[in-house]
């Protein structure tokens, strides 16, 4: 591989042979690995962080339920306002 010089790209030369791809298996093998490393990396919260974020969350939850049903209440006022009450009388 050459590295292009206006634009940093890289390209291949001509007379270089590609790189021979690994089998499905090897790939597998690989993947598999990458994901134990990355497991490795994981570090489990304390309990007094574990207590502070599902607090966070539920809150969250609890905040959003109360706007989605603000607005829930707001539609149906206004849906009421603009086409009246459902089988109502006519006068």
């Amino acid at each position: 591989m050459v590295q292009d010089e206006p634009n940093g790209e890289l390209v291949a030369k001509r007379d270089v042979p590609r790189e021979k791809k690994p089998g499905f298996f090897a790939r597998i093998a690989v993947f598999v690995r990458q994901v134990f490393a990355e497991l490795r990396k994981v570090v489990t919260p304390t309990r007094s962080e574990l207590l502070k974020f599902t607090a966070v969350v539920l809150g969250f939850v609890v905040v959003m339920m109360a706007f989605v049903y603000g607005l829930d209440v707001l539609f149906v006022w206004v849906t009421t306002a603009v086409f009246g009450v459902p089988g109502g009388t006519v006068p």
